[in-house]
């Protein structure tokens, strides 16, 4: 295979149409003949540098795929869903994905 191709094969599937973590190591495994603790490392490796960046409130971008950011909240007045009592609810920040715009074209 020429170095500058990529063939991505989907693995059996396990949960229908949904690719967990185990199924990436494989795949990714198979992929780079690699073994499974290696790709285990790399993939999780990657998640947690993902995770890192997130926490330090940075921000990740893979070009053509995807970024994930953090989004602060101030706090807000809000009401209690199941008493109806006005409740003051705190800042907090979330974590967001946005697909990128080839991944978006596909």
């Amino acid at each position: 295979m020429p170095a500058t191709q990529i063939v991505i094969l989907k693995p059996y599937n396990h949960h229908g149409d949904i690719m967990n973590k185990l199924e990436l190591i494989d795949t990714l495994r198979f992929e780079a003949e690699i073994t499974k603790s290696e790709a285990a490392a790399v993939v999780d490796l990657f998640f947690n540098k993902i995770a890192n960046t997130l926490t330090d409130g940075d921000r990740v971008e893979i070009r053509g795929l995807c970024s994930f950011y953090v989004k602060k909240y101030k706090a807000y007045a809000g009401r209690n869903p199941k008493t109806g009592e006005p409740t003051r609810v705190k800042p907090k920040k979330l974590p967001f994905f946005k697909c990128g715009k080839e991944l978006k074209n596909r």
